[in-house]
């Protein structure tokens, strides 16, 4: 047994709907109703598929607005900045104890 759906398909249908006719990026409107962006998502995307018509393809990334794409990008970017910034502290603290332990 699974455990209870948390939205109701009125409200999925209201969210999804509402991502398509404001042309707001999904960040935006999943922010205003409370929720995770990635379960907007992928609401949109499921709702892009079955109104797509069955079995044809949908390219990564559709659906998604360009203010998404950016925002993604820019998430990414960060990230590995900050990864990189991790990289170089651990990189020090090795030498640092490499060098104790010659002592």
């Amino acid at each position: 047994m699974g455990r209870p759906a948390k939205y109701t398909q009125e409200f999925r249908r209201d969210a999804v709907e509402l991502v398509r006719s404001s042309g707001r990026p999904i960040n935006e409107v999943a922010r205003e109703l409370g929720m995770s962006h990635e379960t907007l998502r992928n609401w949109v995307r499921k709702h892009e598929q079955q109104n797509s018509g069955a079995g044809s393809a949908v390219p990564a990334g559709a659906g998604l607005s360009v203010a998404d794409k950016d925002a993604e990008i820019a998430r990414l970017h960060a990230q590995m900045a900050e990864l990189r910034q991790e990289k170089e502290i651990l990189r020090k603290a090795a030498a640092y104890f490499a060098k104790e332990m010659d002592r």
